[in-house]
Protein backbone atom coordinates (compact mmCIF):
# COMPACT_ATOMS: atom_id res chain seq x y z
CA UNK A 1 0.00 0.00 0.00
CA UNK A 2 1.42 3.09 -0.81
CA UNK A 3 2.37 5.99 1.39
CA UNK A 4 1.85 8.84 -0.69
CA UNK A 5 -1.39 10.43 -1.18
CA UNK A 6 -0.44 11.00 -4.46
CA UNK A 7 0.55 7.06 -5.12
CA UNK A 8 -2.46 6.22 -3.59
CA UNK A 9 -4.63 8.18 -5.85
CA UNK A 10 -2.44 6.95 -9.10
CA UNK A 11 -3.06 3.40 -8.18
CA UNK A 12 -6.75 4.11 -8.23
CA UNK A 13 -6.60 5.59 -11.12
CA UNK A 14 -4.39 3.01 -12.74
CA UNK A 15 -6.94 0.50 -11.88
CA UNK A 16 -10.02 2.55 -13.11
CA UNK A 17 -7.99 2.48 -16.49
CA UNK A 18 -7.55 -1.05 -16.40
CA UNK A 19 -10.49 -1.55 -16.46
CA UNK A 20 -11.78 1.11 -19.16
CA UNK A 21 -8.99 -0.30 -21.44
CA UNK A 22 -9.73 -3.72 -20.66
CA UNK A 23 -13.17 -3.34 -21.60
CA UNK A 24 -12.92 -1.20 -24.90
CA UNK A 25 -10.08 -3.82 -25.91
CA UNK A 26 -12.94 -6.44 -25.17
CA UNK A 27 -15.46 -4.97 -27.17
CA UNK A 28 -12.51 -4.07 -30.11
CA UNK A 29 -12.20 -7.94 -30.57
CA UNK A 30 -15.69 -8.91 -30.32
CA UNK A 31 -16.47 -6.38 -33.25
CA UNK A 32 -13.97 -8.13 -35.33
CA UNK A 33 -14.78 -11.27 -34.41
CA UNK A 34 -18.23 -10.59 -35.76
CA UNK A 35 -16.72 -8.82 -38.91
CA UNK A 36 -14.70 -12.40 -39.09
CA UNK A 37 -18.29 -14.98 -39.13
CA UNK A 38 -20.56 -12.57 -41.10
CA UNK A 39 -17.60 -13.16 -43.56
CA UNK A 40 -17.88 -16.96 -43.32
CA UNK A 41 -21.17 -16.93 -43.80
CA UNK A 42 -20.99 -15.36 -47.00
CA UNK A 43 -23.45 -12.38 -46.68
CA UNK A 44 -21.16 -9.44 -48.31
CA UNK A 45 -24.12 -6.50 -47.07
CA UNK A 46 -24.07 -7.91 -43.29
CA UNK A 47 -19.81 -8.41 -44.16
CA UNK A 48 -19.38 -4.67 -45.06
CA UNK A 49 -21.83 -3.48 -42.05
CA UNK A 50 -19.67 -5.30 -39.49
CA UNK A 51 -16.53 -3.88 -40.70
CA UNK A 52 -17.36 -0.50 -40.53
CA UNK A 53 -18.37 -1.21 -37.09
CA UNK A 54 -15.05 -2.84 -36.60
CA UNK A 55 -13.41 -0.23 -38.12
CA UNK A 56 -15.29 2.26 -36.15
CA UNK A 57 -13.98 0.06 -32.64
CA UNK A 58 -10.57 0.49 -33.68
CA UNK A 59 -10.46 4.12 -34.46
CA UNK A 60 -11.93 4.83 -31.23
CA UNK A 61 -9.94 2.72 -29.11
CA UNK A 62 -6.65 4.45 -31.23
CA UNK A 63 -8.05 7.83 -30.20
CA UNK A 64 -8.31 6.34 -26.90
CA UNK A 65 -4.83 5.70 -27.15
CA UNK A 66 -5.56 1.99 -26.21
CA UNK A 67 -4.40 1.06 -29.72
CA UNK A 68 -1.11 2.64 -31.08
CA UNK A 69 -2.55 4.33 -34.20
CA UNK A 70 0.04 2.09 -36.47
CA UNK A 71 -1.23 -0.91 -34.60
CA UNK A 72 -5.00 0.34 -35.32
CA UNK A 73 -4.15 1.13 -39.01
CA UNK A 74 -2.42 -2.68 -40.07
CA UNK A 75 -5.51 -3.94 -37.90
CA UNK A 76 -8.13 -1.88 -40.28
CA UNK A 77 -5.65 -2.80 -43.32
CA UNK A 78 -6.19 -6.37 -42.87
CA UNK A 79 -9.63 -6.45 -42.44
CA UNK A 80 -10.21 -4.25 -45.71
CA UNK A 81 -7.81 -6.74 -47.29
CA UNK A 82 -10.02 -10.07 -46.05
CA UNK A 83 -13.33 -8.28 -46.98
CA UNK A 84 -11.74 -6.91 -50.54
CA UNK A 85 -10.79 -10.82 -50.86
CA UNK A 86 -13.89 -12.65 -50.47
CA UNK A 87 -16.15 -10.14 -52.00
CA UNK A 88 -14.13 -10.13 -55.33
CA UNK A 89 -13.15 -13.89 -55.53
Amino acid sequence: MPNIKSAAKRARQNIIREQRNRRVKSMLRTSIRRFEESLQSGDNEDARNKLYDAVRQIDKAAAKGILHKNNAARKKSSLSRKFNQTATG
